[in-house]
């Protein structure tokens, strides 16, 4: 059933296939885990396989009247294997957009596959929830990790917190916005996460935190994986980052209030703003303003004091597009 297409091999044999709608991990090795799942979620010391499942629309419907737990056994059915020893994550991004990604020291090694959405459910930890859950009524990004070394539960909660603080960095050093809030986001509203050891290794390790190598590792292959599957999935990379109007997207205001008070031709500034907004010394004007309504909005800069600085920074824009939308979002969010 596993022969759609193997596509990689750990250095134990485990074998990635991909499935067209699921990337399927077949272990190798006798592994312990920590999951996100409803099947199989926490922990456990009997894990044989793990599965990435892409929901299509049809699924999606389905599963508004039925339990996800029951679909995602279906699901391990369909793959032929026992939904006992099994654990798998559901998303809306594609399979065929999965990032792969191993990092190693010495006979340390860790391996990452994700696939990752961020468009339209992007969230920062705190924004404001979509819903309330009580008595249990109420139930992207996934990432899989792969340890070859042996790890206590304890230490697996710690590789558990090292890749959830990757990915953070990962959007962060991204730029992707919360769609929630005017921050940057932390993830999306519905990750999920499994990280597996090696049980079958003499290697037993203690430690996952940052200090740690392992923790160094899960955080570099973690951190790289997240990114490449963005760039896949919904084509965000530093490169489409490097845009004044990306930039200020995050602080989201009616672009059309802006045209209609403004007294310039509005195709003509357009022309203008599209050979500006990615030029360098605009990407950089614009985002150190943003930053200083970042730093008033925290407390960190009081606002007369920054008011001060981002004028002396929109005077010394070049570009009139540029200079006039800073002013605009200026007189919003910090005046």
């Amino acid at each position: 059933m596993y022969s759609n297409r193997l596509i990689f091999k750990t250095s134990l044999n485990d074998e990635v296939y991909y499935l067209k709608d699921t990337i399927f991990v077949k272990f190798n090795v006798g592994r312990n885990g920590i999951s996100t799942s409803k099947l199989n979620g926490g922990f456990s010391s009997s894990f044989k396989s793990v599965f990435n499942h892409h929901l299509s629309q049809e699924n999606i419907d389905y599963l508004e009247n039925h339990d996800l737990q029951d679909y995602l056994i279906k699901h391990c059915q369909s793959l032929d294997i026992d939904s006992n020893y099994s654990t798998g994550l559901t998303t809306l991004a594609e399979m065929n957009h999965v990032s792969i990604v191993t990092k190693s020291y010495r006979n340390l090694e860790v391996t990452a596959l994700t696939t990752a959405g961020v468009r339209t459910n992007a969230v920062r930890a705190g924004d404001s929830g979509a819903f309330y859950e009580e008595n249990g009524k109420f139930g992207t990004i996934n990432t899989i990790i792969l340890i070859n070394a042996n790890l206590g539960y304890e230490t697996l909660l710690d590789a558990f917190m090292a890749a959830t603080e990757a990915k953070t960095v990962a959007l962060t050093e991204l730029k992707i916005p919360s769609q929630y809030s005017n921050g940057y986001a932390t993830g999306t509203g519905t990750d999920g996460l499994c990280v597996f050891s090696n049980l079958e290794s003499e290697n037993v390790l203690t430690n996952a935190g940052k200090h740690s190598k392992l923790g160094e590792l899960i955080g570099r292959a973690v951190i790289e994986s997240v990114k490449k599957a963005v760039k896949k999935q919904v084509w965000i990379s530093p490169k489409s980052q490097s845009n004044a109007l990306v930039r200020l997207n995050r602080y989201t205001l009616d672009i059309d209030e802006f045209y209609c008070n403004l007294d310039y031709d509005k195709e003509e500034f357009i022309r203008l703003l599209q050979k500006d907004m990615k030029k360098q010394d605009n990407v950089v004007i614009t985002s150190s303003v943003l930053n200083l309504i970042d730093e008033v909005g925290c407390g960190l800069v009081e606002k007369e004091d920054a008011l001060v600085l981002v004028n002396e920074l929109i005077d010394s824009c070049s570009s009139y597009p540029i200079s006039e939308l800073l002013k605009y979002w200026i007189s919003y969010f910090v005046y």
